[in-house]
This record gives C-alpha cells, sequence and structure tokens, in this order.
C-alpha cells in the first residue's frame, strides 16, 4: 500500500475530485488503482477565502514496487507504514500466575487492563469511584443541585476525567509504532464513530465516551478482568523498596507485587500516601488559570471567515500562546468548540473549572482554559507536593469568591482590564452550572497570573478578532491542567525506588489528554505483562 500525504483540494470540491488527485499525484492510469481509502482529513484555513482540505491517502496500485521507484525522493509519496497491534507477549493458556492490579479507570487504566486483558492475565481494576451511568448521575447532581459526591464525580469514577470533557482524540506525543491507532481501532469497536480514524482532529464528545467506556468493560470482565468500584486505596505496603500489598477502603489487604498506579491528575490523598511511603515524587510544571467563553459563532467567523458554518469544517478551534513581560507564558489549553464550562471540583470547599463538549459541538459558545505557566524551579523548590497545596489554595479561594455555595466567580474581560470587579455579564452569558457570580478574578489568582493575563488578552484578540470583547467572560478556576506530580520510573516503566508499582499516565506526570494517556497505558501494560510472563 502506498501512501500520499499533503494532497490539498478546495473546500467544496466534488467527491470524484479526490480519486482524481489521486491518480495525477501517482502518475498512473485509473485502471492502475485498484483501491483508495482516507486516512486523515484536516483543514488548511490560513487563507479564509480559499480553504483547502488536506488528505492524507492509502492507495493499492499495481505494479506498487515501480510506482515506488519513480517517486524515489518525494516525502510524499512512500510505503504505507504497517499500523497492527502485535502483542509483545501472551500468557501461556489457563495462566495461573499473579493477577496484575491496574488503580484507576480511566483511559489510562482502561487500556491498561484491556491490554493485560487480551494478553490473558486477567487483571484487577480497582476504581475509587462508581460505574460510569452511576457516576454521570452523581456528577450532574453537582451541576444542577450543587450536591458533590467526593468519589463521584468529574475527576473520581469509570472512564476518569476525559469522560466529561471535549473527548479529544489526538496527540503531539511521539508514537513510532501506532499505539494511538489501537486505541482509536478499540474506540471504534467500542462505538465511537468511525470518523475518529480519519479526522486530523477527532474528538468523541461525553455521551458517547460513556458508551464506549461501557463497552469496554464488558471486553475486558469477558477476558477474565475483574473491577471493583466504590474501591480507594488507601496505603501501600512497600518492604525493602517492594510493593507488597495495598490496603483498600473496604479493610481488605490485597497482596499485589505487579501493580500499575494510573490514578490520573486528581488523586491528591494518593500523592501524599505515596511520599509518606517512600515512593519516589517529584513536583513538575503545570498552569494555573481560568475558563474563557465566547460565542462559537465569533470564533468561526474569526477563523474560518466567509466560510463559517460550512458543516465540512464544523466548529472552530483555536490555539494561541504569549510570552509575558513577567516571564510566564500564557496559553489556550483544552479549547472545547460548541461547548460549556463545568463544574470539576472532587473536593468539598473548592471550586475548580473544565470544559466539555458533545459530538456535535452544537452549544452556544465556545470556551479554553486560559492559562499561565507554574514551574517548580522557579515557583517553589523542593518541595515535590507544593503545586497540590497551590491547587487547593486556589480552589478554596474561588469558592469562597463564588459565595460558598459550589457557584464560580466570573469576571468580563473589560473588567478585569481596567482593574475593576464586575457587577454583572453583557452578551456573552457565562455556561459554567450551578451559577457563576460576578466579582474581581484578582481576589482569586495570584497577581502573576492576573498582569500575565492582561498582557495577553490584547494580544489574543489581535490574533484571533473579538477574543478580547469586552464582554468575554472568565470563569475562575482552571487549576488541574495537568498534574502537580511526576512520580519518576525508569526504562523499565517502573517507579525509581519501588519494585512492583508502574506509575502510569496523566496522574504520574507521563500525560496530557486521553490519547497520550490511553497509550502509555498500553505501554506499561506491556512493560508488566514481560516480567510476569518471563518470571512464569
Amino acid at each position: 500500500m502506498i501512501r500520499l500525504t499533503d494532497l490539498a483540494l478546495p473546500l467544496d470540491h466534488e467527491a470524484p475530485a479526490l480519486e482524481a488527485a489521486v491518480l495525477a499525484k501517482l502518475g498512473i492510469a485509473q485502471e492502475e488503482l485498484v483501491r483508495f481509502s482516507v486516512f486523515r482529513r484536516g483543514n488548511d484555513a490560513r487563507k479564509k477565502t480559499a480553504i483547502k482540505l488536506i488528505y492524507t491517502i492509502d492507495a493499492v496500485v499495481r505494479e506498487e514496487a515501480k510506482v515506488l521507484e519513480r517517486h524515489h525522493g518525494d516525502p510524499h509519496v512512500k510505503l504505507a507504514p504497517d499500523l497492527s497491534y502485535k502483542f509483545p507477549v501472551m500468557a501461556p493458556e489457563g495462566w495461573s500466575g499473579p493477577r496484575p492490579v491496574v488503580i484507576g479507570a480511566g483511559p489510562c487504566g482502561l487500556m491498561a487492563a484491556l491490554i493485560l486483558a487480551e494478553m490473558g492475565l486477567k487483571p484487577i481494576i480497582i476504581e475509587r469511584g462508581k460505574a460510569v451511568r452511576e457516576r454521570t448521575k452523581d456528577t450532574w447532581g453537582l451541576w444542577r443541585r450543587a450536591v458533590l459526591e467526593t468519589e463521584s464525580n468529574a475527576q473520581f469514577g469509570e472512564g476518569g476525567a476525559g469522560t466529561f470533557s471535549d473527548g479529544k482524540l489526538y496527540s503531539r506525543i511521539k508514537d513510532p509504532r501506532h499505539l494511538g491507532r489501537k486505541v482509536l481501532t478499540e474506540f471504534v469497536k467500542a462505538g465511537a464513530p468511525e470518523d475518529i480514524l480519519t479526522e486530523a482532529h477527532p474528538h468523541v464528545g461525553t455521551f458517547r465516551l460513556v458508551t464506549m467506556v461501557m463497552s469496554i468493560r464488558e471486553t475486558i470482565e469477558k477476558l477474565g478482568g475483574e473491577y471493583r468500584f466504590g474501591t480507594r486505596v488507601e496505603d501501600f505496603a512497600v518492604e525493602d523498596g517492594q510493593l507488597k500489598g495495598l490496603t483498600l477502603s473496604t479493610g481488605e489487604f490485597l497482596p499485589a507485587e505487579h501493580v500499575i498506579l494510573a490514578v490520573g491528575h486528581s488523586a491528591r490523598d494518593t500523592f501524599f500516601k505515596l511520599h509518606e511511603r517512600g515512593v519516589y515524587v517529584e513536583a513538575k510544571p503545570f498552569a494555573i488559570g481560568v475558563r474563557i467563553e465566547h460565542p462559537q459563532s465569533w470564533i468561526d467567523k474569526a477563523r474560518f471567515g466567509p466560510n463559517a458554518g460550512n458543516p465540512i469544517l464544523g466548529a472552530a478551534a483555536y490555539a494561541i500562546s504569549h510570552q509575558a513581560s513577567n516571564g510566564r507564558a500564557v496559553y489556550s489549553f483544552c479549547m472545547c468548540p460548541g461547548g460549556r464550562v463545568v463544574a470539576a471540583t472532587s473536593e468539598e470547599g473548592r471550586v475548580v473549572t473544565n470544559g466539555m463538549s458533545q459530538y456535535s459541538r452544537a452549544e452556544f459558545n465556545a470556551n479554553s482554559g486560559l492559562v499561565v505557566d507554574i514551574n517548580p524551579e522557579r515557583d517553589f523548590p523542593g518541595d515535590p507536593l507544593a503545586g497540590v497545596r497551590l491547587q487547593r489554595q486556589l480552589e478554596e479561594q474561588a469558592f469562597v469568591a463564588g459565595g460558598s455555595n459550589y457557584h464560580a466567580p466570573g469576571q468580563r474581560v473589560e473588567d478585569l482590564l481596567a482593574g475593576r470587579p464586575s457587577t454583572g455579564f453583557g452578551v456573552v452569558e457565562p455556561s459554567y452550572k450551578p451559577g457563576v457570580k460576578p466579582t474581581d478574578l484578582a481576589e482569586v489568582l495570584p497577581d502573576f497570573v492576573i498582569t500575565a493575563l492582561r498582557e495577553a488578552l490584547p494580544v489574543f484578540g489581535r490574533q484571533v478578532p473579538g477574543y478580547d470583547h469586552p464582554d468575554a467572560v472568565m470563569t475562575g478556576v482552571e487549576t488541574r491542567t495537568s498534574s502537580p506530580i511526576r512520580i519518576r520510573r525508569g526504562a523499565d516503566f517502573q517507579s525509581i525506588n519501588t519494585v512492583g508499582l508502574y506509575p502510569a499516565g496523566e496522574g504520574a506526570g507521563y500525560a496530557g489528554g486521553i490519547l497520550s494517556a490511553a497509550v502509555d497505558g498500553i505501554k506499561v501494560a506491556e512493560a508488566l505483562a514481560a516480567k510476569l510472563v518471563a518470571a512464569g
């Protein structure tokens, strides 16, 4: 199979034009083309009046070797890579060795458990939250009634934090083995739309993620995996640098010497307990800030000009950044076209925001994180858990500023730039539920964050017209952009000082989003399986 890349066609091209472009690029007659398929499709919107669709095509041709030889040296015509996933090891039939344990059922834990189950190792999955259907009801309970369930919410429960997000399924990680393709393929088998295999920036949305997660759980259970919901790991038994077992919230001690730690970025109690037990934990960079909202139509017009609203393009997104004069990087994070800002706290007396979209991306507002970088070496050297403490402090301040009832503090852009509190909102209505209280975000966020935001907003307004509109709304606080800690691991994916503990995914500091976390889960599962099978 031959892969063609960067094949550009007009936005409004007819279907036959794509085949004609493939034939022209390869320099072959129609009868020499056996078949072709779209591997990926994106767009180039740099010229708003002449937007192009950019295709990657896989083509089967007669006399493939001759065609490739004619295009020798052309970087856009190459042999297509083998995308099939191959298990590095398999457990012997009737495996009776120790069962691996996976802590956490988010994207990382989900894929780790699936790979282990497919290898025949029958994992035990421990999840502090509830199964995804029950968890969804609890999460909506906070949004609709301001009632927080601390073990079942937007952070904790089957599916992880990514369940209540835009469901983005793309990443900039290096992926030479095409493990991301394995993830997307499994998601499609579980009910995701097939276009996630071809779109350059695929996403799923919350409702589809719920059914996908349930389907993958059923597959794992059919292969001998065991789920334990509503079960929190309260302690780790470590003897002479070897993990020996887990103390569970049920009162049970579970002997375990092969454990994947996939707890997500909000398992703060787990971070403190690991540090207390001597597991090597270090601080890592993250970011803090707000969620900013604009009508989606403004973003569509800014990005697509006269082509705004074209169904092929869908809802427009953006990614922007600025290096502020105070030394801080300001950037957009987790942009959610046609979505809403959601309550994402997991701890009482704290307010946290996040963004969420459904698959249709059809809601009125666009939102994204607008965040400022935190660097441990600069901001709190020597304390591996200082980032967690900072997050909690800001979330507590947001809770108070919002009225101490899980409403969030919000401010119009014009008011933030002028240094005055907001007393109401204008043409942009905040979407966060249970509600937003107009106030002064300078009472919530550190001075260096406010200073950096004030400098960056006009810059972003020049890049994305309307971004710094006076009535654009900022809602605070966005603190859980990524894990504030890293649990250092070695080349074998085990903790550098605790044998048998395999830190994985976003919570351990090795991923940043659904796809990268899922890919990391595969890698860690493979490493653990190799150890188990080799030991017999």
